[in-house]
């Protein structure tokens, strides 16, 4: 697995329009991607314009492909001016669990209708 977290900090005037966006752009890439084995969108609980983007490809050579796609050209654009700051990464290679362990994909919350979720078991979860 090649694993990617990009660290944002967003203009506090920007975060709502930044999380939307970056939701969209996520749910895309696992939905589209097929080597995109996961990608949460982490907000910093004591700062809310920081942002962690935690990206599971299966390798690195996924996520080179995942910047050529339209939807991460799209978001890349669309944030550019909301940066407080320049985005940052850092990229790592798993070493637990194996990455033969790695659940597949799971379906976003957000997709899941809510007649579904109790079926599912699944709770929305509710802002704090």
């Amino acid at each position: 697995m090649h694993i990617v977290h990009v660290f944002a900090h967003v203009k506090p005037d920007q975060v709502e329009a930044f999380r939307q966006a970056t939701i969209v752009n996520a749910q895309t890439s696992c939905q589209t991607e097929a080597g995109v084995v996961r990608f949460d969108v982490l907000q910093q609980q004591d700062d809310p314009t920081r942002f962690c983007l935690v990206e599971v490809y299966r390798t690195a050579e996924d996520a080179g492909l995942h910047k050529q796609t339209s939807h991460y050209k799209l978001w890349r654009d669309t944030v550019a001016t909301m940066m407080a700051q320049p985005r940052s990464s850092l990229s790592f290679t798993n070493i637990f669990p194996e990455d033969r362990q790695w659940h597949p994909k799971q379906q976003p919350l957000a997709t899941i209708a809510p007649s579904r979720r109790k079926a599912k078991g699944v709770s929305p979860v509710r802002p704090q």
